[in-house]
């Protein structure tokens, strides 16, 4: 691939309203965008999404850039790069670390399709030309408004983050503005054993899903619930690899998969969790991370892949934050998102409100 230069900036953009979920608010939100960099000058973006704490999972932003910055690019042989798989290979010696594998994988990965001036969708064998888009509505005293507004943009399905002890007055509090609306709950493991009764009863509310109700990697629970209710059981946090996948399918711990490029440590492995989940017929869909459009587009694209199936967390330019760092912004028009046929990720860097959101930079130049 002829790397020459890595660059890597943090930054930080301010959401329009809070996001709050019971584990944490987030008014702004850090990311570091990676920049790779070939011999004839194209660039590759990826986007490290780790939170500034570690409440998701064990990364943070601070963690992920000692991990890039003294670990992973020192020990890279990126003269021995030919695809972005080689990058995972290597990487792979390494524990953990997911997201900071996946912001430099998927900075090859964009480099890659525009080498060979195709979109990236095109590159991984994704089949649609557009994409349904679905939204996440924070723990928010603007819930109606925010609903409404989702609606009238076409969104087809919404993921409600609920406090423990509150999911009833907050489901119910959907359900009484809007009764019809395609809805499921997100959890992030805050349940333990001794609530599997009381979750099980969550089945009279009639919801798409539930996701990831246990701990990440507590198979057994998960399959416990799932053998007792009728609603699908989702798994998010638990699937950080291929092997956490195919456990958890062989174990019957699922019935519908959250595929999340940042959390599985790049987009080599979460297209094994796609083809795996189509093996097993088990529908999979796009989780997000309050990303920007960098990350946003790499979804897309893995959202273009046939299995998936379902709405995922994918959602215009400006749900979240008033600018975006690309350009044009990623819209959505009737509940859906086109698939870019431009090369790469299929859409240019605003460069110049990159620099004015950049709090720090490093660079590191390939002999």
């Amino acid at each position: 691939m002829r790397i020459k230069k890595i660059r890597l900036k943090r930054i930080a953009l301010s959401l329009k309203t809070p996001f709050k979920t019971h584990q944490a608010e987030i008014v702004k939100r850090p990311a570091i965008i990676v920049e790779i960099e070939d011999a004839e000058g194209k660039i590759g973006y990826g986007e490290i999404t780790a939170f500034p704490s570690p409440f998701y999972t064990a990364e943070t932003t601070d963690t992920a850039w000692h991990i890039v910055v003294d670990i992973l690019i020192p020990s890279i042989e990126f003269k021995e790069i030919h695809h972005p798989n080689d990058f995972h290979e290597q990487a792979s010696s390494f524990q953990g670390n997911q997201m900071a594998k996946a912001g430099l994988e998927g900075a090859l990965w964009d480099l890659c399709a525009k080498q060979q001036g195709v979109g990236l969708a095109k590159l991984i064998g994704g089949t649609k030309e557009a994409v349904k888009a679905g939204a996440v509505i924070s723990l928010s005293e603007r819930m109606k408004e925010e609903i409404g507004n989702l609606l009238s943009q076409g969104y087809e399905r919404f993921k409600l983050k609920v406090e423990k002890g509150k999911e009833e007055e907050s489901i119910a509090a959907v359900r009484s503005l809007y009764p019809d609306l395609p809805l499921m709950i997100d959890a992030n493991g805050m349940y333990q054993a001794r609530d599997l009764t009381r979750v099980a009863a969550f089945d009279e509310f009639g919801l798409l899903m539930i996701e990831q109700p246990f701990r990440a990697g507590d198979f057994y629970l998960h399959r416990t619930l799932q053998e007792k209710m009728e609603t699908p059981i989702c798994l998010d946090e638990s699937v950080e690899s291929f092997e956490d996948a195919e456990q958890a399918i062989e174990l019957g711990s699922c019935r519908m998969m959250n595929i999340k490029i940042s959390r599985v440590g790049g987009l080599t492995e979460a297209l094994k969790i796609h083809d795996l989940c189509v093996e097993h017929h088990i529908p999979v869909w796009c989780g997000g991370m309050i990303e920007t459009g960098i990350s946003k587009a790499h979804n897309i694209a893995l959202a273009s892949l046939p299995n998936f199936t379902l709405p995922g967390d994918l959602s215009g330019s400006t749900r979240y934050f008033e600018k975006d760092i690309i350009k044009p912004f990623i819209e959505v028009d009737r509940g859906e998102i086109s698939v870019s046929d431009e090369n790469g990720i299929g859409y240019e860097i605003d460069k110049e409100f990159l620099k004015q959101v950049t709090e720090e930079a490093y660079e590191y130049i390939l002999e």
